[in-house]
């Protein structure tokens, strides 16, 4: 199960991600992530609660990041244990901006 949320806080949305994400939810996933960053200049998304992202999810923060470009605009933040083992054997932690 996969829950995401949005906040405001000035000029930056905060996207909080919990639960997992994976083939089944990839599109809500990709759908939302998309919908809540629409219009915005700068996101950051908080996988603090996600235990779990699948290659496919991945593909979506990577679209996500390439739509952004490289810089601050999108960061990702509280990244837990696992899901950073997952970032680091696939080597998006190069690709993603971590924070």
């Amino acid at each position: 199960m996969m829950e995401i949320r949005k906040e405001k806080n000035g000029d930056t949305a905060l996207i909080f991600v919990s639960g997992e994400v994976d083939s089944t939810n990839v599109n809500e996933f990709e759908e939302t992530l998309n919908a809540f960053s629409e219009g915005e200049d700068k996101v950051i998304i908080d996988l603090g609660d996600l235990y779990y992202i699948s290659s496919t999810g991945l593909r979506v923060l990577l679209m996500l990041q390439k739509r952004y470009g490289r810089g601050d605009a999108l960061s990702i933040r509280n990244t837990n244990e696992e899901v950073m083992d997952i970032f680091k054997v696939t080597g998006f932690s190069k690709l993603l901006h971590l924070v």
